[in-house]
């Protein structure tokens, strides 16, 4: 008989520091908040996930079928994926962006964005180094440096700033040790956007300090009322320096296959590829079948797909106007950024508050870091009928905005 473990001795030895000394996950928090609600009965609207409710168009879905068919798509994907992806890839681009990419040196699929974003961190930050973000921001721009062991300098997005960060506000020091600068337009959380003025300042600060420009694009297609975002390639100059990266989670309803591509300056590129290379496969070849469909054919389901984002934004916008907050309508994402009301001491309180009161959950905005404890997210992946719901709600309970 065998002899059973000894439990005598049997604690495990800690995790990582690298990994406990991160802050709390706020979303496993808010999980929790729901969880209890459902517990005690609440009928959740849920505003706070940013996980797009409508399906994958089926034209996709059937091309990817097809690939899941196909014996040639069984073995291992190659690292740099299909010939017919980045050339699809490239060919986007140019015809989105206007910006000329070589699908054999400045292309790499991802699985998933975000994958690649922390990618591109640990290729390029070591203990002690430094990575420039914006703040709030999308967890992983700030939580891969950390976890590489690196520092992060975090330059505030204001109202007052349109949601831009102040380059001039950066200490010299940090900028000469920074080895990468994070920046999403449009933004997540915020909404914000930047035009070509602000890149260009952007390209020029990143080449004076040889940072290397990271630019998370990946809100590029969720755009309302005939605007139409930049890439950072459409500076002279940006290659030499910068990153670009694209999913296609949002802009093609495809969260759930988990893909995306960077595109870019092609030592960069190859960076970001040596570690994929030590640490994943290629993405799955079927699914780059579906997404060479959705990069050839886009232009098909892109107006449908922003014309019921538009639509939600403008029932929320409607309604949170007639609760006392001052909302201007956002330009890009399938996010709205509010001010919490000045009466609750951070917005984890005002989460709590609104779950509570009237069964509605946002996104408390330190979830975003701390520069977001003063706002908080909705999102727009729910039905217009849902989202009126969720005003009338608020309504009801007497919620309104008080400066």
């Amino acid at each position: 008989m065998s002899t059973p473990p000894s439990t005598a001795h049997s604690k495990l030895k800690s995790p990582a520091n690298r990994l406990t000394k991160l802050p709390t996950y706020v979303f496993a928090e808010l999980d929790e908040l729901k969880a209890a609600a459902r517990n005690r009965g609440a009928d959740l609207i849920d505003l706070g996930m940013g996980n797009p409710d409508q399906p994958t168009p089926e034209p996709i879905i059937k091309a990817i079928q097809q690939g899941v068919a196909d014996p040639a798509n069984h073995g291992y994907p190659n690292f740099k994926g299909k010939p017919e992806f980045r050339q699809a890839v490239a060919a986007w681009m140019k015809r989105r962006y206007n910006v000329d990419i070589d699908p054999e040196t400045e292309v790499q699929p991802l699985i998933g964005s975000k994958e690649g974003l922390a990618h591109i961190t640990f290729a390029y930050i070591d203990a002690g180094d430094y990575s420039i973000v914006p703040s709030p921001y999308y967890p992983v721009h700030s939580r891969a440096t950390w976890i590489a062991d690196g520092h992060v300098h975090h330059v505030p997005l204001t109202a007052e700033n349109n949601f831009l960060p102040d380059l001039d506000s950066i200490p010299e020091e940090v900028a000469q040790k920074a080895k990468l600068f994070f920046v999403s337009y449009p933004n997540n959380p915020t909404a914000g956007v930047a035009d070509l003025a602000f890149y260009e300042k952007l390209v020029a600060y990143c080449r004076k300090y040889n940072i290397v420009l990271v630019s998370d694009l990946a809100y590029g297609e969720i755009t309302f009322d005939d605007f139409h975002p930049p890439s950072i390639f459409n500076v002279p100059g940006a290659k030499d320096v910068a990153i670009e990266f694209h999913s296609f989670s949002k802009n093609f309803n495809m969260a759930g296959w988990r893909a995306g591509f960077a595109v870019g300056n092609p030592e960069i590129v190859k960076a970001l590829y040596s570690v994929k290379t030590n640490l994943d496969y290629g993405l799955a070849s079927a699914i780059q079948d579906g997404c060479i469909y959705a990069l050839n054919h886009g232009e098909e389901f892109l107006p449908g797909l922003v014309k019921t984002y538009q639509e939600r934004r403008d029932v929320l916008v409607k309604g949170f106007r007639e609760l006392g907050w001052q909302v201007e309508p956002t330009k890009a994402t399938i996010y709205m950024w509010l001010p919490i009301p000045k009466s609750f001491p951070d917005s984890k309180a005002w989460c709590r508050h609104l779950i509570d009161t009237a069964d509605v959950v946002i996104t408390p905005g330190i979830a975003f870091g701390e520069a977001g404890d003063r706002y908080f997210r909705v999102s727009l992946v729910s039905p217009k009928e849902t989202l009126q719901k969720a005003i009338d709600r608020l309504k009801e309970k007497g919620i309104r905005y008080e400066s």
